[in-house]
């Protein structure tokens, strides 16, 4: 082997093996479409906490992927080779909502058919996509429900209470119910018939009924 011949490796040869203008207008499009991504994603939120760095993840998947692919579409050998190596990759983050798992395939799904040069199918499933999750996902098909937690003295002051809410929601359903000696703790959940909430107060009003207290939640948190 001479000198002339490393430099005639299949390492330079590669070097051009993908032009400038493909990886330009690739990681153009995957930025503009992980946008698009990260704006339904603001758009169609509906969790506790709403976390900004995942939505910058969202672009960068976009582009990581379709940059990964780019390399592995240009090199049969590479593409063997990045298969083994990223076969020993760990992700150890907990995902929160169901729904960031759409999101996270989405941004991958759109990396990999972008590299792989099929851009109409990339942006028409992305705009299919994007149209469905914001309005199946911001619309209420169901009353939020609502959980009372009720602490009163006896059997007695527990049946009437019950009955009020019956009389006051569409529905009321005992979910948990604890008792000890003078005193009786109930879990209830029910769905109001509308938005006014002063009933929380004539129940606390009651005779031998301690506290009544109304929490909102969306049904991920109590089963």
């Amino acid at each position: 082997m001479t000198f002339n011949d490393i430099f005639k490796s299949s390492f330079l040869e590669n070097v051009t093996s993908v032009s400038v203008l493909d990886m330009t207008l690739t990681l153009l499009l995957a930025f503009a479409l992980g946008l698009f991504i990260y704006y339904v994603y603001k758009k169609t939120f509906s969790g506790v906490m709403y976390s900004a760095s995942f939505g910058v993840t969202l672009i960068a998947l976009t582009m990581i992927t379709a940059l990964v692919i780019l390399a592995v579409t240009s090199n049969v050998v590479l593409s063997l080779g990045m298969v083994g190596a990223l076969s020993i990759v760990r992700f150890r983050t907990a995902i929160k909502e169901p729904l960031d798992i759409a999101f996270l395939f989405w941004s991958i799904a759109v990396g990999i058919v972008l590299a792989a040069g099929l851009i109409p199918l990339a942006v028409f499933g992305s705009a299919v996509i994007g149209i469905v999750l914001i309005v199946f996902v911001n619309k209420k098909s169901y009353t939020n429900p609502y959980i009372v937690v009720l602490q009163c003295e006896d059997h007695d002051s527990e049946v009437q209470a019950k009955e009020y809410l019956d009389q006051r929601t569409k529905r009321c359903v005992v979910k948990s119910k604890s008792a000890q000696k003078g005193l009786i703790e109930l879990n209830l959940e029910i769905r109001l018939k509308e938005d006014n909430t002063d009933f929380i107060n004539e129940l606390a009003d009651m005779q031998k009924v301690h506290s009544a207290v109304l929490v909102s939640y969306n049904g991920d948190y109590m089963g």
